[in-house]
Formats: structure tokens, sequence, C-alpha cells
């Protein structure tokens, strides 16, 4: 067994048995399983567990692979669990003149799995990554096992109006100093952020909130790269791209966070019926645009009946 799967299998049966010896937090035990790969868009941060076929896990801006912990701790007994920071933001390292727009995630994303060896894999996306993964499952239909959709873009609101302010601040240069601003202040942080896109912000701890912003504003070229990647959700990344998600052959479902004023269910229902092999709708009462992180047992639950049904 690799190390950093051990410190992720020791600490969960410590828990599992009660045990009262300290054990790393959430954070330093992902920290410590953090890998990289180089490829020629740059040095690739991701997360790997499990063994066997391969699922490929896409998280939402301005967070990193870190939001799927929960996930993996439960799926990597049934998937190769791969979890890859977007270039731009989390801990992935690229170059100055390097895109970061949608379309070249998704090349990253096709080189990373060469990188690891991987033909084809399960996906499971949320926000801007569910942007990616239609675009990918478009590029690369034969890549794609099923794919399971969190609350994210679709063709008619991509971006969806409600980030337009994010957007603004990111034209104007002024996103990362916002943002930088919860890693001194974290009830900031908590009562703004944390608010809108979690059912319960007080999840979002000091320590997750310096995991997920630290990187983006540790240097001006990361700052310039926050900025780009959220430039480049405008215009609309996915125009023109509904034709080809119905010719999919692909089963795809949707779990949603129903109390998202973001991606609200209309979005949800637009998918359902654009995929040829929709699988059906989750709702999820209480669940936010990041309710993956409150509720991976969901995840993991849905996951494992789409997987088992092909």
């Amino acid at each position: 067994m690799k190390r950093r799967d051990f410190l992720y299998v020791t600490a969960a049966a410590m828990v599992a048995g009660g045990a009262t010896a300290a054990t790393p937090s959430d954070v330093e035990r992902y920290r410590q399983a953090r890998r990289f790969v180089d490829l020629p868009c740059g040095r690739i941060a991701y997360v790997e567990r499990g063994k066997g076929k391969a699922a490929l896990f896409l998280h939402g801006a301005p967070l990193n692979g870190f939001q799927w912990r929960g996930a993996l701790d439960r799926l990597a007994p049934h998937r190769r669990c791969i979890a890859p920071d977007f270039m731009g933001l989390g801990y992935s390292q690229v170059p100055e003149h390097q895109p970061v727009t949608p379309a070249a995630q998704v090349a990253m994303l096709a080189a990373l799995l060469d990188a690891l060896g991987v033909d084809q894999a399960d996906i499971v996306a949320a926000d801007s990554g569910g942007a990616v993964a239609q675009m990918f499952l478009v590029r690369y239909p034969a890549r794609v096992r099923t794919m399971l959709l969190t609350n994210c873009d679709t063709e008619p609101s991509s971006p969806p109006p409600k980030i337009q302010p994010v957007l603004d601040m990111a034209r104007a240069g002024t996103l990362a100093d916002d943002t930088a601003k919860w890693l001194t202040d974290g009830n900031l942080a908590r009562a703004t952020f944390g608010a809108a896109v979690y059912h319960d912000p007080t999840l979002l701890t000091d320590d997750i909130i310096d995991y997920y912003v630290a990187p983006m504003v540790s240097t001006p070229l990361r700052r310039r790269q926050y900025h780009a990647f959220h430039n480049a959700l405008a215009p609309n990344p996915l125009a023109g791209i509904e034709a080809a998600l119905g010719r999919s052959t692909v089963p795809v479902r949707m779990v949603w966070g129903a109390s998202d004023v973001i991606f609200p269910m209309a979005d949800a229902a637009y998918l359902d019926r654009i995929f040829p092999r929709s699988r059906g709708i989750r709702p999820i009462p209480n669940g936010k645009l990041f309710f993956q992180e409150e509720y991976p047992d969901v995840i993991a639950e849905e996951a494992l009946q789409l997987w088992r049904n092909v």
C-alpha cells in the first residue's frame, strides 16, 4: 500500500474504532496525499486513491480537488479516484502564458489521463467543473463511461447571472484582493461566500479556507491566473453544445442542491431533457452550490448506483 493511501486508511480506521489518539486533520491528510504530474501545460496537482476503473472528480471555483475529499473516502474501495486541481485554481502550477480557459482545461484533463494511463473514466463534476465535463464529453466521447453532474453550468445559463459581480471583480482585477481577505477573517468568508454556497457555513473552517484560498493569491502570477480563470467564463464557453450533448450515448445522472440560487432546479431539468440517456434527477432539499462537501454520502450513493447500471 502506498504511504499516502495508508494515511487515509489508518485515519479512517482510528475514527471508526473510536480511537482517542490525535489524527491529522482532513486538510493535512489531503495535503500529504497531493501529487504532481508534469504535463506540457504545467505541473498539475491531483490526489489519487483506490484502484481499478477510474473516476475523475472535477471541482468548482474558487475551490480545488479538496472539495471531493468525502466522496473519495467513500468511493476509493470501488474506483481509482482522481481529483485534479484546475489550472488557475488550487495547487496546479502553470506558466504565465498558459491559457486557463475551459477548453484548455479539457486538453489538460486528457493529457492528465494519458499520463496516468487512463483510457476511460466516470466523471463526477460540480459548478464550472460541470461545464468542463460537458465539453470533455463532446471532445472525447469514448473516454467517458458515465457522468454524474451536480449544480453546474448549462448552455442557456453559462455563466449564470448570479455570478456576474464575481466576473466584474475579476475583470477589474480586484477579485483576488477581495478573496485574500478571507485568510485573515474567516468569519467574513463564512458570512458571505460560505452562507451563499453551503447549507451550514461553519463547515468552512479556517484551515479549509486557507487550503482553498492561499495558493490562488500567493503570488502576482497566481492572482492574475485566478482572474483569468473567471474571465474565461464569458462569453459562454458552452455556446452551441446542446446538439452534441443530445447525441451522447453516455449515461448521465443529475444530483442537484435544490436550495441553490445560482444553478436552480430548472438547470437540472434542462440537462435531464437533453441527454438521451439521462438517469433522472435527485434533488437535495437543503443543498446549495457546494453541497458535495456536506453530503458526501449522497454523492457516493448516487455514483455507485449509476456505475452499477452500466
